[in-house]
């Protein structure tokens, strides 16, 4: 891999989980040769030094690791660069929803896919939350996290881009942006682009319906 290619790795920093959660975390983000490891096993005592001398794009946490959502809100303002990903053991939409209001990019149950996990770093690594509230209040399920390529979609969108012109940007067909647009509109519980504004990450964009060109 050239200097270059290892620069825009996206450095993380994994918190300790239990050892097979741990071993299987680290060989799973160690498979993305898009991620860099910078630390893994930190526990709560070492984690402020950890992030500050590593500062990672994206901490993966546990609820053992942060202590309370106050503690969480205290870890986003003391690392504001560093976007954290939350594993728990079957979080409550209750639950996520509040981790998230905290400050958290995304809240995972530990049994959330192999994919899904490098989705949800990816996109936290721009600054996007993975598991924002739904209409009816409710976080998304498994399957409703959004894939990578509807994140590129989502960012676009954000910056006020009509679907020609993200199509053209992807290199992809003005179809499948309109699909992907669907989707993750659908995923979000949102309707226009004023509504993803609020839900974090990217710059607000005058308000549109979804999905048009």
């Amino acid at each position: 891999m050239t200097s270059t290619a290892a620069a825009a790795r996206v450095g993380v920093v994994v918190g300790a989980f239990e050892d097979l959660v741990s071993l299987g975390l680290a060989e799973l983000l160690r498979s993305d040769p898009a991620l860099e490891v910078l630390a893994s096993g930190v526990g709560a005592a070492e984690l402020e030094v950890t992030l500050a001398v590593r500062r990672p794009a994206v901490a993966i946490l546990g609820l053992g690791v942060l202590g309370t959502p106050a503690s969480l809100r205290d870890l986003r303002r003391h690392h504001p660069d560093t976007r954290i990903v939350v594993l728990a053991n079957r979080p409550s939409p209750t639950e996520s929803s509040q981790l998230i209001a905290f400050g958290a990019h995304a809240c995972l149950s530990k049994e959330t896919q192999a994919r899904d996990v490098l989705n949800a770093v990816h996109l936290a690594a721009r600054g996007m939350r993975v598991l924002p509230r739904g209409t009816r209040g409710e976080a998304l399920g498994p399957g409703e996290i959004l894939t990578r390529r509807e994140g590129d979609v989502l960012e676009q969108l954000k910056q006020g881009l009509s679907n020609a012109e993200i199509a053209e940007h992807l290199g992809v067909g003005i179809e499948t942006v309109r699909s992907h647009a669907r989707r993750l509109y659908r995923k979000l519980g949102v309707s226009s682009r004023r509504e993803l504004a609020s839900l974090g990450g990217g710059s607000a964009s005058p308000p549109e319906q979804a999905p048009r060109h």
